[in-house]
């Protein structure tokens, strides 16, 4: 059954959340999503509204409906696709559009939002070919593992791909791990399984504050920039209830529980949450599902209707249906596939 929020279902305002992002932004032609600014989306962007199809496609009460929706984020995504890199991965920006060469640079957590969304559009598509392309991104991102001995706290995944940005990221380390667990809980792998630990200890170690929320990053001469972004927080809890999953060891899923508690704190005061941005907060509270499916605690579901109702009655244009979660900026593809997420996260919970 659908969650009731206020005179609508938390299923409706993800549908029509959907109907407006489809509506403004996408280009059937080519099936990928154009930006406020009249570009082509960025693939984080493009990561977001993949997840927010597969989202809606999860969906019990209204999933097959979007099915063809999401073969079609599947072709759209190809746009992306560099098979000429070693190893090969998405880029930030389409390659091939209208006959033009393009690409872009190779980010690692652009790479891990598609892999996660891969594993769930092949299991609701029975779609082989989707899991492969997952288990390419994996690979991308293991040979992304930083093994200079000689930078402060050796190990972790560089951020960028480049060979100049040296940065290692908690977001570019734990939905790597994430998708790992994910690769190891369908097939066993066991190599997906140790890569992963070793990501998410990298981080607990290394990036983890006095407070027990996850830093932003460590540069190669132990500079670390101190931000704690909301989606640092859910990722790190999502990969420790996966990783207790896999392992079964508990302590996992008492870090997981730890951290969000943690979190929740920080973020309920002095509008902390509504500082952290529309996608963040999206990946934060889908995180927190996930430890309440492993839990059943039944605490983190308020925090998410209370936002998801403020963000419905204060930033949504209802003659557009579109999110301005920022007075400074417009709508844009980013922040309406994020609102889509948290609605869809709620009806699921």
């Amino acid at each position: 059954m659908a969650v009731s929020t206020g005179a609508t279902s938390a299923l409706d305002r993800a549908v029509t959340s959907y109907e407006a992002l489809q509506k403004n932004f996408y280009q059937p032609g080519d099936r990928l999503y154009r930006d406020s600014n009249g570009q082509t989306a960025y693939a984080w962007p493009f990561s977001q509204a993949f997840g927010a199809t597969v989202d809606l496609a999860s969906l019990p009460d209204a999933g097959a409906r979007f099915r063809e929706d999401l073969k079609e984020r599947l072709d759209g995504l190809a746009h992306y696709w560099n098979g000429h890199s070693h190893p090969p991965a998405y880029d930030s920006v389409v390659r091939t559009l209208f006959g033009l060469a393009g690409g872009g640079d190779q980010y690692s957590d652009d790479n891990e939002w598609i892999g996660l969304e891969l594993t769930r559009a092949a299991d609701l598509l029975n779609d082989p070919g989707a899991l492969e392309q997952a288990k390419k991104v994996f690979a991308f991102v293991v040979a992304g593992w930083d093994d200079d001995s000689s930078h402060a706290a050796p190990g972790g995944v560089f951020w960028k791909r480049d060979g100049h940005l040296l940065d290692r990221n908690t977001v570019a380390n734990a939905p790597g791990a994430q998708l790992g667990l994910r690769l190891h809980l369908k097939s066993g792998d066991i190599d997906s399984l140790s890569w992963a630990q070793r990501m998410y200890d990298w981080v607990d170690k290394n990036l983890r504050s006095p407070e027990g929320l996850y830093w932003d990053h460590l540069d190669p001469t132990g500079n670390i920039e101190r931000t704690t972004w909301s989606y640092n927080q859910g990722t790190m809890i999502g990969a420790g209830v996966l990783l207790a999953r896999a392992t079964h060891d508990s302590r996992y899923l008492d870090r997981a529980r730890q951290t969000a508690q943690a979190a929740l704190t920080h973020y309920g005061a002095d509008g902390q949450l509504e500082r952290q941005g529309l996608a963040f907060n999206a990946i934060f509270f889908k995180n927190l599902a996930l430890l309440d499916e492993e839990t059943h605690d039944g605490t983190y579901k308020q925090p998410l209707s209370d936002y998801t109702e403020q963000l419905w009655t204060s930033k949504r244009d209802a003659s557009t249906g579109l999110f301005r979660p920022e007075a400074n900026r417009g709508p844009a593809v980013l922040s309406q596939a994020a609102a889509v997420r948290l609605y869809a996260t709620l009806a699921a919970a």
